[in-house]
């Protein structure tokens, strides 16, 4: 039993003996060796201590003892065979006899007889007491250098099974050769290896692997026993609880059968002989031996031509290697030193314990790597074989074979080879197939985590086959195998280089390796140490139940954007790495674990209908305030963080490529994007290189920003000290805008000597504040107050570029009362502060800059208005500026100037018409038109003269500017002067006609506009454009020395007409007089109505003189008049007088007089 305490003394014994026969075949020098154990030995059977009666048939028991030169060929019971099955040039060496049995076709069968006898014969050979003897010579110098061997006590078999066991460390070649025969015969029948029969025998019964007893079965298909019971251990690994649980002490004699095996396929008989065509068909040039043939098997597993049998194997073979990583040979000769220097197999007692399984392994050697340790480049190597191996073949896996079986049966059945199901699987767990169970998506992670494809794409076999001709186009700059190239596939998603298959592929894999962030090893080589020092994680294969690997990367990109005020940072390579990472993850909601974790919910909710390339998060973004707390506190950072470096949106980055490179390259090749970018796309969102896509996504991105200060980067690190001290508790960005702006507003009319909002917050609120003109969408309440009429009246207006605000402003009669009032609201600010108008700012960019330049923005209209008629004026701005006259003099509210300069001549001409005014609602030209008639009647104030004399100049030139004479006239225009009205440049046509078809004009209300027209002209003849035009040569020659205004100019004219002496340029002297003749009409019409007026009447009278004759006289006669009267009233005055001195009482003669009673 000595033999037998342990599985490498059975191996020992059988190695032994057939060493004597290899050391024949080989080494012919010593003939005297091998025909003592090999020709001389005693015939099979005749040592009955060897082999029980029982198990020797009758044929074999009965044959006499042999002499020395014995030979397998000279008996009866394999003649036949032996002639049928091996050349003659055999028959003369035992061992090459056996060999020719044991390697027979499968297909081919032997007689029972010769079966036994080849058993007794494999026996006696493990048992002669000359085995070790022979072990000694042929193996006398290893011995010495192996420690355990040389201590060995000799005579008991423990020599021959210490050296099978350390024949990885064998460098002696006979040696070498003797041990690998012996072990050739020792796999050809499980029996023969010590102790496997008794530690096996109940497992092979209760798993049906065979009978043990000889003669039931075929002795060299034995191979199927071990094969049976493999199996059987695989599936107890998948199965668990379903399947036979196999005792402890048989699995790891299976294991070491395994091990054993693992240095030459012929020591696995079922794989032998499953696989003998196939190794000939795919691995013919491939040696024996090292686990060579084993490795190019494996490497043609999926091909086409491998049979099935073959491929089972194998399979079998490779989920023992998933369980220890011994079962390979090549593996654990590679990797030895390195397993024993980072100290990778502890547990040395235990072959299926943690350390031996093939993850662990890989984990172990993966994170030394990872670390920058050094490890061979061999075991690298072979790393790498198996590594490639557990992605292409998922039920190598035990873990996802138990867990993730009902995912598998209901989506990827028919996907077994080249990793496709395990592809599948991730497919599921994207949630593109259905759901899967928690325990699969454990078990997928593991896995992936295990084979770390981050490393090296080639080792997803679906994923590097999908992507090669995107890899040979889009990242050949890129060295093969590199960890990069994952990256560069990533930014060439959704681009024309990717194909679809590759990109299904990618973001399968994508998804995994997002929510370990040690399974990119970029990152993790660049962030370790800030890992470290920042999250407290530990080696990379190690996890922490406080810091699990998914919440790594939040804990670093939370790191990543801080300021120095903020705190500790990440080193600046770690930032590039998590920035790079983060515009990965903006490709596909799903690459963001902790997004679709918390946000799961509201995706089904909100988003079910949104699956378009970065729809998901647009739309969670839309949706933020209907969205659960923890999804809305997650979408709500990464918006944020999205402001601060927009280059994280990947897919808007590239559609706005184009006007990058145009227009804003300078911030765009800046390393730290602090919002600069956004910016500038804003600012030249309405280019020609601007796209549609470009155009969605910014205004997308700005809409966005709405919803929360915090989302405009610039803004919030510019305004957050104004905002907590001036705007507590107020969140939207809109809201912000306003509080701000209206205490700067606030703050400068009042001028107070300090602002309360800082200087940077108010350059940064000047931009916010153009930005949000540009889109009525960034108006969230003029939006939602006038969405009605947009629809009703701005359908086929698109958003942007103001477009939307000015059709509502042109269609502001016709909008309601609610959406009326924003936008009356709108135009008060925008002519308050032209530069908020946005589209006035983009039509005349081109004309401000050649007028303008030094003009203050608030004064910026009025410049414009002020070059209006210049030669040089764009004609579109010129339409641009009549537009915003007009809009001006609806309401005096809409002309800060105008406001300004008469506030007090307003409420004190005007105080009837603004006691009937509403706060948000036009006058309709009502209290302009009030001042126009004291300005005719000269009564204004100087500087509000000033500025109703301008708006007479303008409105004489243009009807249009004039509302209360379009709002009247309206259809007199059409029906008197439909000519001139059409015209495309208005020149006072309009306003001329109607004066010569006074007569023809119908309507009261018309009329009297128009003879208020002729009114202000006579106060300034600048008023009158048609006559001013006409008598520009006479003024200049006659009237040059008199100041304009108060109808100065145009008494010096009708002065010059009336006198014979002046001769008037014939146009201007029949426009005088045609003046003359409207005035007077006028006057008929519509009496004077003060004594301006008449005076005005009688100036412009052509009996002028006559009527300042008659009234000279008559005022001379009412001053002789007068006089008269005074001296009559003077004597009458003294006669009264004197009679009263001379009819004098004194106080007594008072007291004489009786009084009447009645006048008591």
């Amino acid at each position: 039993m000595a033999a037998c305490r342990r599985v490498q003394l059975l191996l020992l014994l059988m190695s032994a003996s057939f060493c004597i026969c290899t050391i024949q075949a080989f080494k012919t020098q010593n003939n005297g060796i091998g025909n003592g154990l090999g020709n001389q030995q005693n015939a099979p059977g005749l040592n009955g201590a060897a082999v029980p009666v029982k198990d020797v048939p009758v044929a074999a028991a009965s044959q006499p003892r042999r002499t020395a030169g014995w030979k397998l060929a000279e008996e009866e019971a394999c003649r036949e065979d032996l002639t049928r099955l091996c050349p003659k040039n055999t028959w003369t060496n035992n061992l090459a006899v056996l060999e020719c049995f044991q390697e027979r076709k499968e297909d081919t069968e032997i007689a029972a007889d010769c079966n036994h006898l080849l058993w007794n014969y494999k026996l006696n050979l493990t048992t002669d007491s000359k085995f070790e003897s022979v072990a000694m010579e042929v193996c006398k110098s290893t011995i010495p250098e192996i420690k355990e061997c040389n201590e060995e006590e000799r005579g008991r078999g423990f020599l021959v099974s210490c050296l099978v066991d350390h024949r990885g460390n064998i460098t002696e070649n006979h040696c070498q050769q003797y041990v690998t025969k012996m072990t050739s015969i020792i796999f050809s029948d499980y029996r023969l290896i010590c102790g496997f029969m008794d530690k096996c025998r109940e497992d092979i019964n209760t798993l049906h692997c065979g009978s043990i007893s000889t003669g039931e079965k075929d002795i060299h298909s034995q191979g199927e026993v071990i094969a049976c019971l493999e199996k059987a251990l695989v599936r107890e690994a998948e199965q668990q609880d379903l399947a036979h649980p196999i005792r402890d002490e048989c699995k790891k004699s299976i294991m070491r059968v395994a091990e054993l095996s693992s240095d030459d396929f012929h020591l696995d008989r079922y794989l032998y002989f499953s696989c003998r065509e196939d190794r000939e068909r795919f691995c013919e040039n491939t040696q024996a031996g090292e686990g060579k043939v084993y490795k190019c098997l494996f490497n043609h597993k999926f091909e086409e031509g491998m049979s099935e049998k073959c491929r089972d194997a194998l399979t079998t073979r490779q989920k023992l290697i998933a369980q220890d990583y011994k079962v390979s040979y090549s593996l654990a000769k590679a990797c030895k030193a390195d397993l024993r220097k980072y100290r990778c197999n502890l547990d040395t007692n235990l072959p299926r314990a943690r350390e031996a399984r093939l993850s662990y392994l890989l984990l172990c050697l993966e994170s030394a790597v990872h670390r920058g340790r050094t490890v061979s480049g061999d075991c690298q190597g072979e790393m790498l074989d198996y590594r490639r191996m557990l992605m292409e073949d998922f039920s190598l896996s035990p873990e996802i074979v138990l867990h993730c079986r009902g995912e598998i049966e209901a989506h990827c059945s028919g996907l077994h080879r080249k990793g496709r199901t395990l592809h599948c699987l991730m497919k599921v767990a994207r949630g593109d197939k259905g759901t899967v169970d928690g325990l699969c998506q454990s078990a997928l992670q593991t896995l992936i985590q295990s084979a770390d494809p981050g490393a090296d794409y080639r080792i997803d076999r679906a994923l590097n086959e999908a992507c090669e001709s995107v890899i040979q186009t889009a990242c050949k700059h890129i060295r093969n195998g590199d960890p990069m190239i994952l990256s560069c596939l990533m930014e060439h998603l959704y681009t024309e280089k990717m194909v679809e298959e590759c990109e299904h592929r990618l973001l399968e894999l994508q998804y995994f390796i997002s929510r370990d962030w040690k399974l990119d090893p970029i990152l993790y080589k660049k962030c370790q140490g800030d890992a470290a020092r920042l999250c407290h994680t530990h080696d990379w294969n190690e996890t922490s139940e406080m810091m699990p690997p998914g919440a790594v990367f939040s804990c670093l990109y939370r790191h990543a954007y801080r300021t120095e005020e903020q705190g500790r940072r990440l080193s600046r390579d770690c930032k590039v790495e998590v920035q790079r990472i983060l515009h990965q993850r903006a490709l596909d909601v799903k690459l963001d674990p902790e997004l679709q974790k918390r946000c799961m919910t509201d995706l089904g909710k909100w988003c079910s209908e949104k699956t378009d390339t970065g729809q998901e998060l647009e739309c969670l973004q839309d949706h933020l305030e209907d969205l659960v707390s923890e999804c809305r506190d997650v979408v709500g950072n990464l918006t944020e963080l999205e402001s601060e470096d927009i280059q994280i949106e990947a897919l808007l980055i590239r559609a706005c490529e184009p006007v990058i490179q145009s227009h804003c390259h300078d911030v765009a090749d800046n390393q730290i994007d602090t919002g600069d970018l956004m910016e500038c796309l804003v600012q030249n969102k309405h280019q020609k290189e601007m796209n549609d896509k470009c155009t969605v996504g910014v205004t997308h991105f700005q809409l966005i920003q709405m919803k929360d200060f915090r989302f405009s980067y610039k803004f919030k690190m510019a305004c957050k000290e104004d905002v907590l001290k001036l705007c507590p508790n107020i969140k939207k960005k809109v809201d912000v805008v306003i509080c701000l702006s209206s205490t700067v507003r606030n703050d400068t009319l009042q001028d107070v000597k300090e602002q309360r909002v800082s200087l940077k917050c108010r350059k940064q609120l000047r931009v916010e504040e153009l930005e949000m003109s540009e889109d009525i969408r960034l108006e969230p309440d003029l939006y939602d107050s006038c969405k009605t009429d947009i629809s009703r009246l701005c359908s086929n207006v698109a958003f942007g570029n103001a477009q939307m605000i000015e059709c509502l402003k042109e269609s502001k009669k016709q909008l309601s009362q609610r959406c009326h009032q924003k936008v009356f609201k709108l135009q008060e600010v925008e002519m308050m502060d032209p530069e908020l108008d946005y589209q006035l700012m983009r039509v005349c960019k081109q004309m401000i800059k050649r007028f303008c330049t030094e003009a203050d923005a608030k004064n910026m209209l009025q410049c414009l208005k002020q070059n209006k008629n210049s030669e040089l004026m764009d004609p579109k701005c010129k339409q641009m500026i009549t537009k915003r006259q007009i809009t001006q003099n609806t309401d005096y509210r809409l002309n800060p100037v105008l406001r300004k300069a008469c506030k007090a001549d307003i409420p004190k001409f005007c105080q009837g018409i603004l006691n009937k005014a509403s706060d948000d609602s036009e006058l309709e030209g009502q209290v302009i038109s009030c001042l126009k008639l004291k300005y005719a009647d000269q009564r204004l104030s100087s500087d509000c003269e000033d500025q109703i004399r301008v708006i007479l100049q303008e409105s004489a030139l243009d009807y249009r500017l004039d509302p209360q004479l379009q709002m009247h006239c309206t259809e007199e225009i059409n029906r008197l002067c439909a000519e001139e009205a059409s015209a495309q440049e208005q020149t006072g046509q309009v306003e001329e006609c109607l004066k010569v078809n006074l007569l023809k004009i119908k309507h009261e209300t018309c009329k009297k506009e128009v003879l208020n027209m002729l009114k202000e002209s006579k106060a300034d003849i600048f008023v009158d454009p048609v006559l001013h035009t006409a008598c520009a040569l006479d003024l200049k020659h006659h009237c040059a020395a008199i100041t304009p205004g108060r109808g100065r100019q145009m008494s010096c004219l009708m002065e010059a007409l009336q006198d014979k002496r002046v001769r008037l340029q014939p146009e201007c002297k029949k426009r005088l007089q045609d003046r003359i003749d409207m005035w007077s009409y006028a006057a008929k019409v519509a009496p004077a109505e003060g004594f301006s007026d008449l005076a005005m009447q009688v100036m412009t009278s052509p009996s002028k003189n006559y009527i300042l004759l008659m009234i000279t006289v008559g005022v001379c006669m009412l001053f002789l008049v007068g006089l008269l009267c005074g001296r009559i009233t003077k004597r009458v005055t003294q006669e009264l007088k004197d009679s009263w001195s001379s009819c004098s009482w004194s106080s007594s003669d008072y007291q004489k007089v009786p009084l009447k009673p009645e006048l008591l």
